[in-house]
C-alpha cells in the first residue's frame, strides 16, 4: 500500500520556524490512498501547491524529494496545506474518475443494517434505495450521470471529498484512505530507534 505519486499542500522553503535543524518542507498527499506526508525537499528547488511528485521507493526517481520524514495526521498539517487541501483532494478524485464512479456501481453492506454508501455524507436510506435501484437499471458512467440521473443529489465529487477529508481527520471505517498509523510513546532511546525506522519505511 505504498503511494507512487503525491501532490503538494504546502511548501516550507526555510523549513519549520521551530524545527532545530531547518531544510525545506513540503505537506504531500498521496494520489492512491491520500497519505499525508512530511516531506524534506531538495536544495534550490521551487514549489507551489498541487505540483505533483513521485514518492515512490526508487530512489532514482524521486527528483525533488531528498527523503520521506514520516506520515502526518490531518492535525498536524499547516493552516496553509489544510487550506489547500479540498480543492487537491477533488482534483485527485477527479483525475480518477472511473473508479470512484465503479465505487457507486460496487459497493456493498457493511453490516445488516448499514451500507457503505451511507457512511458518505448526506446520503440517506431515501438516497441510498434509489442509487441502488438506478445502477441496478443501468451502471452509471461518470459523476455527471450520477447527477443527471439522482434527484435532489449533491454534487458526487463534493460528497466523496468531504467522505475522505473525514477519514483523514478520524473515522470508524475507512473507505477511500489508509488508516492512521499509530505513534507508541518511547523515551529516549527507544523513541530514537522508533522514528529512525519509521524514516527508514516512511
Amino acid at each position: 500500500m505504498m503511494e507512487e505519486y503525491g501532490l503538494v499542500l504546502d511548501y516550507l522553503p526555510l523549513g519549520k520556524p521551530d524545527a532545530i535543524q531547518r531544510e525545506p518542507i513540503a505537506y504531500i498527499i498521496g494520489k492512491k490512498f491520500f497519505t499525508l506526508l512530511e516531506a524534506v525537499i531538495k536544495k534550490d528547488l521551487k514549489l507551489k501547491s498541487e505540483d505533483e511528485l513521485y514518492i515512490g521507493k526508487d530512489l532514482e526517481k524521486r527528483e525533488k524529494i531528498d527523503r520521506i520524514k514520516d506520515r502526518v495526521t490531518y492535525e498536524e498539517l499547516t493552516t496553509s496545506a489544510k487550506s489547500e487541501i479540498k480543492e487537491v483532494i477533488k482534483k485527485i478524485i477527479i483525475s480518477r474518475e472511473n473508479e470512484f464512479v465503479n465505487f457507486f456501481n460496487r459497493c456493498g453492506p457493511i453490516s445488516i443494517r448499514q451500507h457503505q454508501l451511507e457512511l458518505l455524507p448526506n446520503i440517506g436510506k431515501k438516497h441510498l434505495t434509489d442509487i441502488l435501484n438506478e445502477r441496478e437499471k443501468k451502471k452509471f458512467e461518470s459523476f455527471k450521470d450520477i447527477s443527471e440521473r439522482m434527484e435532489h443529489f449533491h454534487d458526487p465529487v463534493d460528497i466523496l471529498t468531504e467522505r475522505v477529508i473525514e477519514e483523514l481527520k478520524g473515522s470508524r471505517y475507512y473507505l477511500f484512505t489508509r488508516p492512521p498509523s499509530q505513534k507508541p510513546k518511547f523515551e529516549g532511546f527507544e523513541k530514537k530507534r522508533y522514528f529512525r525506522e519509521r524514516k527508514r519505511r516512511w
